[in-house]
């Protein structure tokens, strides 16, 4: 089973997906935000493209584990997605995510540049790779 994983930012969406067996996540490009409208369309498209049977989206917790500002407006996006999408979606843990990408990616080499194009996209595959990790066990 597929899974599509969506790394929620004000200006951009980390995209990753996992292989068909649902056990190796891969970053899969960023989504520009330019309106609501246009990125729910995007992810859905990406839905449909990839044959996504679930979506897990990244919960921006405090380090004490509760939600703030960016958790409530990540969840009030996922309410938007829920009505656009015909697949279940899930929350994950994203805590340390993005500094954990910004950690691989230097650590392959990757130009600056290239980092904050990608990071997003890293973050949430990295998300997505505990999802499935923990689905497994």
């Amino acid at each position: 089973m597929r899974i599509l994983a969506l790394d929620v930012g004000e200006k951009r969406v980390g995209v990753a997906v996992s292989d068909a067996g649902g056990v190796i996540a891969q970053a899969a490009g960023v989504i520009v935000r330019r309106s609501r409208r246009q990125v729910l369309a995007e992810i859905r498209a990406r839905v449909a493209a990839s044959g996504a049977a679930r979506i897990v989206v990244g919960l921006p917790l405090r380090m004490d584990g509760t939600e703030g500002d960016a958790a409530a407006g990540v969840r009030k996006f996922i309410d938007a997605l829920r009505t656009v999408v015909p697949v279940p979606v899930e929350v994950q843990d994203e805590r340390l995510s993005t500094a954990e990408a910004d950690r691989v990616m230097i650590a392959s080499g990757a130009h600056r540049t290239r980092r904050r194009a990608a990071r997003d996209a890293v973050a949430a595959a990295l998300f997505l790779q505990t999802y499935l990790d923990r689905q497994r066990h």
